[in-house]
């Protein structure tokens, strides 16, 4: 393996443990160390020991470099692959059944991969399809779209498209919900979208009741598809305590507006809890299993949200995202009329 594949397969697969990022940009500092070297240089020092002299290259990262020049096949980058491997449970069968991923992030908002990159990605794990959906523009913090560049990544998609089908890159955002169960996007730059996740990321403490008027609002809106990580809870780190909310309420009005209550795979969010997707399953809601993927490793995450819809009794049936791209947006599109 080349150096620079193999410091690249390295950040695939700290991405899919949920390193901490500090690491991951170790990585990938040593990947433009290297590049900015050029190979002759890289494999010198790789061979001659002294590679980690070299500004930007640090122990580990000098590792990786080291044993792809030394054809070393059970160091570093093996252990890395073993420690953040995801088994396939019981949701193994769900999971083989899964033909896109609806809740992903690139570079174009806060994610740490291009557009293309997390597309390629997405076609290599066996999707047929996958939605980009960065932050709306509130989400500073997140570097959120704006209407002008939205059209722009609407451009990228359309070019990505012309030369990655049959598989497709849908186009989407993840729409902040504001506080009066408005949209953080005008409805005619909504309309232009293939798939809508609104979620909320800001006031998670309000009141119970007014937290419940927020999210069903936003859940009847109907250009939204997809009610994203509903209860913003952490379970790992520092932790966050779930938002309080009404459950049986908005699951009411994910029913009635046909509006999809998300698995959020990502390990810290976990979400919704158990007991929540069971209601849901009970109020017979349309699921979609997201990992809501910041980078190229973490969109194998799916399999956790696989492992907890099985457990919960979800009807494979009901997940969107089992259905084709056309069958996806032939039901976003009626919703929307």
């Amino acid at each position: 393996m080349e150096p620079a594949a193999a410091l690249t397969r390295a950040i695939y697969l700290l991405d899919r443990e949920l390193a901490p990022s500090n690491k991951v940009r170790a990585f990938k500092r040593a990947l433009d160390a290297i590049d900015e070297i050029g190979i002759d240089e890289t494999l010198k020092r790789a061979k001659a020991g002294t590679i980690t002299e070299v500004e930007g290259i640090g122990k580990s990262t000098g590792a990786v470099i080291t044993e792809a020049v030394l054809g070393i096949e059970d160091g570093y980058l093996a252990k890395l692959d073993e420690r953040s491997r995801i088994p396939l449970g019981l949701g193994g069968e769900l999971r083989a059944q899964l033909k896109g991923d609806c809740h992903t992030h690139s570079t174009w908002s806060d994610g740490g991969a291009p557009l293309e990159t997390m597309a390629h990605t997405a076609r290599a794990l066996g999707h047929e399809y996958v939605v980009a959906t960065d932050h709306s523009a509130r989400l500073t913090i997140a570097h959120g779209l704006s209407e002008e560049r939205l059209v722009q990544q609407l451009a990228e998609l359309e070019t990505l498209n012309a030369s990655m089908a049959p598989f497709r890159v849908l186009s989407g955002m993840e729409v902040d919900i504001f506080e009066d169960g408005s949209l953080d996007l005008a409805d005619h730059m909504l309309e232009k979208l293939d798939v809508v996740v609104a979620s909320v990321h800001s006031k998670l403490k309000m009141p119970a009741a007014d937290m419940t008027r927020r999210m069903a609002t936003a859940v009847a809106n109907p250009h939204v598809d997809i009610l994203g990580h509903m209860t913003n809870r952490k379970v790992s780190g520092t932790g966050r305590a779930p938002s309080e909310f009404n459950a049986e309420m908005v699951f009411a009005a994910c029913k009635k507006f046909d509006t999809a209550v998300e698995i959020n795979c990502r390990p810290e969010r976990q979400d919704p809890p158990e007991e929540l997707l069971e209601l849901a399953v009970e109020w017979d809601c349309y699921i979609a299993i997201d990992t809501d993927a910041h980078a190229p490793g973490q969109m194998e995450w799916q399999a956790y949200g696989c492992d907890k819809a099985v457990r919960c009794g979800v009807n494979p049936d009901r997940i969107i995202n089992t259905w084709t791209a056309d069958q996806l947006l032939d039901w976003t599109t009626s919703k929307a009329s």
